[in-house]
């Protein structure tokens, strides 16, 4: 049975009340999270079988920068790298095609984790990831299509090799797509973060002829367990924090040793990265050796 009730002009200005506020609420809404007509770029998965890899990225902004993801899911019992894979793997590799009018910079890596069998002792991620970058076009009014080549390495008992290219038809927007925006903010919350003041390097030195590398850290007090430190030097060389560091409130000093560095390799103007994972909280900066 269906009952009508009375409709007065009281009722009457109610409801347009009520619409003008859903369309109040609606624009609100609309400021915070943009129209999904803007154009992005979210390209099919290309597929093996050890997983799935795409590219995701807003729009191009006026000054032709593209902030965009490299999203990787490895299927469940399989795992994918770091930029650094520690003893074994393959680091993920993302490049723009020969003759594309673009430029890419480096990939941003969130927080990973220690994988392996007890033989090999892997660095990377046993989860969906997605890589943060940031692409740059030449013509940010009329973009041409690029072509992105991405190489990972999916691993199990075996490492396969992974390559896939995506190609991207930019166009710039005005407005951000919400989908595409939370997948990047969302990759964004789990990067490391730079030195803060209760979670720093507050001293480093080569010592024992540049074959020990002394390290003194600041650490969160909220964390009493032993931090996991991560050292990365010229490319394929990583330095494992194995050794018992000694913690002293919120101090933590721990000896690295260094393994043997490429033939002729001067360290003197280089700079080696350091990410410090202390409970739920990651610090990376890098290390300077002028």
């Amino acid at each position: 049975m269906r009952i009508t009730l009375p409709y007065s002009d009281t009722d009457h200005r109610f409801r347009h009340m009520a619409v003008a506020l859903v369309a109040a609420g609606l624009c609100l809404a609309a400021s915070f999270f943009p129209s999904s007509r803007a154009v992005a770029e979210t390209t099919p998965w290309a597929q093996n079988e050890g997983g799935r890899m795409r590219i995701v990225t807003l729009p191009p902004d006026a000054q032709g920068r593209v902030r965009g993801g490299f999203e990787i899911e490895p299927k469940p019992g399989w795992i994918t790298y770091w930029r650094e894979p520690g003893e074994a793997g393959i680091p993920p590799k993302l490049s723009v095609a020969e003759g594309s009018a673009a430029t890419i910079g480096e990939l941003s890596y969130p927080v990973p984790k220690r994988v392996g069998d007890g033989k090999l002792l892997d660095i990377g991620y046993d989860k969906p990831v997605t890589l943060p970058f940031e692409l740059t076009v030449s013509d940010p009014k009329e973009p041409k299509p690029v072509t992105l080549s991405g190489f990972i390495g999916l691993c199990r008992d075996i490492c396969i090799p992974f390559q896939a290219d995506f190609l991207l038809n930019l166009k710039p927007e005005n407005m951000t797509p919400p989908e595409e925006f939370m997948i990047l903010q969302k990759a964004g919350a789990f990067l490391p973060d730079p030195p803060s003041m209760d979670f720093a390097v507050t001293h480093y030195s080569l010592t024992d002829a540049d074959k020990t590398l002394k390290l003194a850290l600041r650490l969160p007090q909220d964390t009493g367990t032993k931090p996991q430190v991560l050292v990365t030097g010229p490319e394929g060389y990583v330095l494992f924090d194995e050794q018992s560091g000694t913690r002293e409130g919120d101090s933590y000093t721990v000896e690295m040793p260094i393994e043997k560095l490429p033939v002729k390799y001067d360290i003197k103007g280089k700079r080696w990265d350091i990410l410090v994972i202390s409970g739920t909280r990651a610090m990376e900066t890098s290390l300077a050796f002028d």
